[in-house]
């Protein structure tokens, strides 16, 4: 029998029965009595089946009963009968907790003469075993073990997995019984632990639930804490009969809605089962608001799901214009929006206008995003005035039960007039309109809650408006405080900008690049305006990180925005703008050159405005290095013209002043960099950093006529360098000391530079190291001259005005210097030449 049974391949056989047909392999003719019990799916018929072989080969005459809980009354009778008669083997097989008294009593009987062999999941070992003897291949621990888990070690489960079989499950889930079915697709959606739905959508009594549970446990698709197995849930969503899964569900989900109570897990189920019709699409409605605070995208996926399945009305369209918004689609959010406008109810053309202006202000157009905001405030105070606007104004996650289901309110379309106003404000200061944006301020809103949101919005106007009258420095404290007020918040309502961004970049004009960068990172923490935001938050990480002088955490902050997918105008602006700057930090004129086309594109589809004056500032010192200046002419007088308008606040002002210098710097504008020194001394008692930026121009000025003190060079960088502008501070002193003929100073400007700079912030991974031999000691003094004006990111022919001699001569120059110094091509070149260079001569 042994053999036999080897040609049967046992190895498929559940382990327990393998032990069993070995035990009864030496004496097949002895009388058994055996009772199997499993749920479906555990080997029981394999086991059957191989018995049956080595009886038949042994001679041995045996009753072999499978699936016995099956049977009827009468056969279960006459297999009682026969197990107190028959002389050979008898084996009953049938899953566990069969309902049928004969069957019991049947197994009673059998209990007395016979052991019960009970098939238990397989451990993960034997998965794995079981796995290799189907298709032939090794599986590792770890597949195995997430083959165990998917499965929950289920002989039939593991192997449909392993040999592609799921859709063997659409015939098995067919022949259910109906209450099974119901339960298992009421599992799958969520709602399997819920007794009184369960009990309504079954018909059953509390009582008489198990009944039903026991005969789900038989199917072998329940683990232990009779929840789904990960496959089972995938089979009965997948290969479930559609019509009996859609009916059942869209009952789950009416018995959820009349009650009142959350339908989000039972709507992702109806989602997926393609229903339609008035009761799936207020169970979309009901559940969309329930996923908007944490979830936008899957939101904005069951509003759709509610248009589409007819439910059109404004509440739904405007929770999917906000969804969207916050989701980051912008161009769904400003289709719906637009055609908000000209709705016959003022609420619902208020909120389309916000949806509107806050799309606009994330491409760019912040005037007119003001005029949004300020036509949304205005509609909604009219319908405030209106009757048919009830007193009390609605909340978010407010519901009411009208005579069929429940339908979300107002509320969570809507910011409320307080916060439009101040989104309005910020808007109006931003383009230079501070007159304007204090008459939005002192407008009043009526019966508006004083909630988080409303709070955070009007400090954050607050803030702005701060930041353009007297020194401006005072308002990074209101507008840390206004993005601290909306951590708690997170996600919740789409934003033209997040008090954080606006924070850090009121932070990078007044040097405070420590706080910038922490409430950046709080903000990304708390998801604060969801994924619309997300973006614009790292993107200012990367600024700060640039601005200081850590190119490699600034590179690293860019790379991470650029797999992020397509970027909005302004985004896209901050983008360019800091692959521009990166460029020209790490001397990359070919980097420089190819970014400049980008940035220089994205200035010209976004509107100048208080908030993108560095990336204008940056973009002026490229287009310097490239010989673009004249591109800008115009954007910069636009630039000045509305920081004329402002009264040139210092804060805003000074940024824009430094930049304009280095541009001037690079072209040798020599009178362009007097007129910015004075613009730049006019400010200088404006606070430290405006100080310090106009020590620092005139440090400049000093180095470009050839005539300075070291001493004062050196003491200008290190302010510079304690405010956080590292990169600046390290230039000032590397050009101090190109430029001196003092070997003494050149070495402690040299020094100071290093220092400044710091190694580990070089944009470069690596920096070769040179040839054996190899440094500025191998080159001339000459080499050396053309060596420093390159590393400083002259052009050749820059470079060749400076020493007198032609560009070709300068790129001569280059190449024999990259052949004493044993570099592979010319960014390793460059990289060799600034760590040489940085360094000073031991001699």
């Amino acid at each position: 029998m042994n053999a036999l049974l080897a040609k049967t391949g046992t190895e498929a056989v559940h382990p327990v029965a393998r032990r069993l047909l070995a035990e009864l392999a030496d004496a097949p003719a002895t009388p058994a009595r055996l009772v199997v019990v499993a749920p479906g799916g555990y080997g029981k018929t394999a086991l059957l089946g191989a018995l049956d072989r080595g009886y038949r080969a042994a001679g041995v005459e045996a009753t072999l009963i499978d699936d016995a809980d099956q049977l009827g009354e009468e056969d279960l009778a006459r297999l009682s009968t026969l197990a107190t008669t028959a002389e050979g083997p008898i084996v009953l097989a049938h899953r566990p907790n069969a309902g049928s008294e004969a069957l019991r009593t049947l197994g009673e009987t059998f209990g007395r003469q016979a052991p019960q062999i009970v098939l238990t999941p397989l451990a993960a070992d034997e998965v794995a075993a079981l796995a290799r003897q189907l298709t032939g291949r090794s599986v590792d621990a770890k597949t195995a073990a997430a083959l165990h888990t998917r499965t929950g070690g289920v002989p039939r489960l593991v192997e449909r997995v392993v040999t592609g079989r799921l859709a063997d499950f659409r015939a098995e889930l067919a022949e259910l019984a109906e209450d099974v079915l119901r339960y298992l697709i009421a599992a799958e959606a969520g709602a399997g632990r819920n007794l009184d739905l369960l009990c309504a959508l079954l018909d059953r009594s509390p009582d008489q639930l198990p009944e039903v549970v026991d005969g789900a446990r038989a199917t072998g698709l329940l683990d232990a804490e009779d929840a789904l197995l990960p496959v089972a849930a995938e089979a009965v969503r997948t290969y479930g009969p559609p019509a009996r899964r859609l009916t059942a569900l869209q009952q789950l989900v009416e018995l959820q809605l009349r009650n009142g109570l959350p339908v989000l897990e039972l709507a992702k189920s109806l989602l997926d089962a393609g229903s339609s019709g008035s009761s799936a699409a207020a169970a979309f409605a009901a559940a969309a608001g329930e996923a908007l605070p944490s979830d936008a995208k899957l939101a904005a996926r069951l509003f759709e799901a509610a248009s589409e399945a007819g439910t059109r009305d404004a509440l739904v369209t405007t929770g999917w214009a906000r969804a969207a918004a916050l989701s980051g689609d912008l161009d769904t959010a400003l289709r719906l929006g637009d055609g908000m406008l000209n709705a016959a109810d003022l609420g619902t053309r208020a909120a389309g206008a916000e949806i509107a202006a806050t799309v606009l202000a994330h491409r760019g157009e912040l005037a007119r995003s003001a005029e949004l905001y300020r036509w949304a405030g205005l509609c909604a105070a009219e319908a405030a005035r209106s009757a048919d606007v009830a007193a009390e104004p609605p909340q978010p996650d407010d519901f009411v039960t009208t005579d069929t289901y429940p339908t979300a309110r107002e509320g969570y379309r809507w910011t409320g007039q307080g916060a439009v106003n101040a989104f309005a404000a910020i808007a109006l200061v931003g383009t230079g309109e501070l007159a304007g944006a204090r008459e939005v301020l002192r407008a009043t809103a009526p019966g508006m809650a004083p909630t988080l949101f409303a709070g955070a919005a009007s400090r954050t106007a607050d803030g702005i408006a701060e930041s353009v009258t007297g020194h401006g420095t005072e308002s990074l404290s209101t507008l840390v405080g206004a993005a601290a007020m909306l951590e708690p918040s997170g996600g919740g309502a789409p934003l033209p900008d997040s008090p954080a961004a606006l924070a850090s970049i009121v932070g990078l004009h007044a040097g405070e690049l420590g706080l910038a960068e922490s409430v950046l990172t709080r903000a990304l923490a708390s998801e604060v305006g969801g994924d619309l935001l997300t973006t614009r938050h790292r993107l200012l990480l990367g600024w700060v990180a640039m601005t200081a002088g850590n190119l490699t955490t600034a590179d690293e902050h860019r790379n991470a925005v650029a797999a992020s997918g397509r970027l909005e105008a302004r985004d896209e602006l901050f983008f360019a703008t800091l692959e521009l700057g990166l460029a020209r930090r790490a001397s990359d004129l070919v980097g420089l050159q190819r970014s400049w086309d980008r940035a220089y594109q994205a200035s010209m589809r976004q509107q100048t405005d208080l908030f993108t004056l560095l990336p204008l500032g940056e973009l002026a010192i490229a287009a310097a290095r490239t010989g673009a200046h004249a591109k800008l002419a115009r954007q910069l007088e636009r630039a000045h013209e509305m920081l004329d308008r402002l009264a040139n606040p210092p804060l805003w002002t000074v940024s824009l002043c430094w930049h304009e210098l280095h541009a001037a710097i690079t072209l040798e504008d020599r009178a362009t960099v007097e007129k910015q020194l004075t613009a730049l001394a006019g400010f200088a008692d404006c606070g430290r950093y405006p100080s310090a930026l106009a020590r620092a121009a005139s440090c400049w000025l000093a180095v470009l006529s050839g005539t300075f003190e070291p001493d004062t060079i050196s003491a200008a960088a290190a302010e510079l360098h304690e405010l956080g502008l590292g990169w600046d501070a390290a230039r000032l002193a590397g050009q101090a000391a190109i430029r001196t003929s003092d070997r003494k100073a050149m070495v402690q400007l040299l020094e100071a530079a290093r220092q400044f700079q710091g190694i580990t912030n070089r944009r470069e991974s690596h920096v070769p190291e040179p040839t054996a031999g190899a440094g500025l000691s191998a080159l001339s003094e000459r080499e050396l001259e053309v060596a420093r004006l390159v590393v400083d990111g002259l052009t050749y022919k820059q470079a060749g005005s400076k020493l007198f001699i032609s560009g070709k001569t300068v790129e001569h120059h280059m190449a024999r210097i990259r052949g004493k110094l044993g570099a592979a091509d010319r960014r390793e070149l460059l990289a060799t030449l600034r760590e040489l260079l940085t360094k000073p001569d031991p001699s």
